[in-house]
């Protein structure tokens, strides 16, 4: 007996579960799927720590509050075993069904870092949280929420009835 569309779309986003999100599937009226995943802050530390992609930052912690991220950690000078504080803050939002990262605010020992490296942080972050939550090519973001305790974003899922 073959699986059908909607039967093989479910199990695929039954992957959701066993990534690093949480993830709620119910059906819209028009057949497509709605999809709510939600990360830890645990969860966001580790992609975080990955998207930052720097080997010299070390134990990132991040502390979620109502709308945004405050995210900390250290980092390890060059040819020195001194490290400095690093600090910013993080607001997500939703842009054309895609996740977008605005790191603002962010220091290395109080001192300003540079443009270029912001610019490329948010860029990694958005796609490393985005990818941690999608697990469907015909999926776009409606929205995305911080709150005390965790990430929350809501998916449309074409199916093979809402087409």
């Amino acid at each position: 007996m073959k699986p059908t569309r909607t039967t093989l779309s479910i199990l695929i986003l039954a992957a959701f579960l066993l990534s690093a999100c949480q993830a709620t599937i119910t059906r819209n009226e028009d057949g497509s799927l709605r999809v709510e995943t939600s990360m830890t802050e645990a969860a966001l530390q580790t992609e975080i720590q990955a998207a930052l992609s720097d080997p010299l930052i070390k134990s990132i912690t991040v502390d979620l509050q109502s709308g945004y991220m405050d995210v900390s950690g250290m980092r390890k000078r060059l040819n020195s075993d001194q490290t400095d504080t690093l600090a910013f803050r993080l607001d997500l939002g939703v842009r054309d069904g895609f996740l977008t990262a605005t790191v603002s605010g962010a220091e290395i020992d109080g001192a300003p870092v540079e443009a270029n490296r912001v610019a490329l942080w948010n860029e990694r972050i958005a796609n490393r949280l985005e990818k941690a939550g999608q697990r469907r090519a015909n999926s776009a973001l409606q929205s995305v929420a911080i709150s005390g305790d965790e990430m929350t974003m809501v998916w449309r899922v074409e199916t093979a009835r809402s087409k």
